[in-house]
């Protein structure tokens, strides 16, 4: 069945590349709402609902934005918590154009949303099956969509500081994995491109509090990285947020390797345009038991979280 959280939760911190303070209310909302944004800044307070169709070109984050213009960004990581933790629907209010940073990763949204619990609907859940295989390439990165009968999902990230270099990990995300593996994997950057980004208006709210900073072979955030492999785990939390603007929870594998923000909405706006490579399938507990988020409890979170 679907889920929404019981209570609202408040979240509050200022947006990585903004600067600017925000707070955010994650709302219950009924059955068949899906996950949504309200901006209560603005006259009217206008509702933009997160879906890939409402995501806009925006570089290092994930940006939506409705018919009339008004936008909400960097709500990767809010929408990798909501995933991994099976909230199906959500009305999140939210008073500035940028979700906060917090610590860099999904670990306090996460936190926040297990430990309010969640409040099932009478109304059935569905998921969207991936029936053949989808890719986009850009240049060296591709992202593909093939079938498979969990979420799963497979990362390879190669960059030219030692610090990071080349990784690889997959995960299966089903019982909770989202919560145990990489909830708390922070954002990441090149101390070599942070004036660089600065200079285009970017990463105004970014700190070494809030995200790893490497140098070479010399990570510059204090405490040194949560997780060896700390970077390619953020880019699936990253992935499994933006996936999430589905719409649905989805039933099938997701390879990228050198992707991002851009290249999974790519990616779903690519399968969507081809009605033979998916289906909508009612879940009943069998599949339901394999969708992230399922069975999630305090015992998983990690200790940062």
């Amino acid at each position: 069945m679907q889920n929404s959280v019981k209570s609202p939760i408040v979240f509050e911190g200022v947006g990585l590349h903004t600067g600017v303070p925000a707070r955010v209310v994650l709302r219950p909302a009924s059955a068949g709402a899906g996950i949504a944004f309200r901006r209560v800044d603005l006259a009217g307070m206008p509702v933009i609902a997160a879906l890939w169709q409402n995501v806009i070109v925006s570089p290092l984050n994930t940006r939506l934005a409705n018919a009339d213009g008004v936008s909400v960004s960097t709500i990767e990581h809010l929408m990798a918590a909501l995933a991994g933790c099976g909230v199906h629907n959500a009305l999140i209010d939210i008073d500035a154009a940028e979700v906060p940073i917090l610590d860099g990763s999904a670990a306090a949204f996460v936190r926040g949303i297990v430990a309010t619990g969640l409040q099932t609907d009478t109304a059935p859940l569905q998921a969207i099956e991936i029936l053949r295989d989808v890719t986009v390439t850009q240049g060296e990165a591709t992202a593909t969509l093939s079938p498979a009968t969990t979420l799963q999902i497979d990362f390879a990230i190669d960059f030219a500081d030692a610090a990071i270099g080349r990784q690889h990990k997959t995960l299966n995300m089903a019982n909770g994995a989202f919560v145990r593996e990489l909830c708390d994997s922070r954002t990441f950057c090149r101390s070599a491109d942070v004036d660089a980004m600065r200079a285009q208006g970017l990463a105004l709210g970014g700190s070494i509090d809030n995200a790893v900073v490497v140098d070479g072979d010399k990570i510059l955030t204090p405490g040194g990285l949560r997780h060896t492999d700390e970077a390619v785990r953020h880019k699936m939390l990253d992935a499994l947020g933006d996936l999430y603007t589905a719409g649905a929870p989805i039933l099938g594998r997701y390879t990228g390797s050198r992707a991002g923000h851009a290249m999974t909405n790519l990616l779903l706006r690519a399968l969507f345009a081809q009605p033979d490579a998916w289906r909508m399938v009612r879940c009943d507990s069998n599949i339901a038991a394999r969708l992230p988020g399922v069975g999630v409890s305090q015992a998983d979170l990690v200790a940062v979280a």
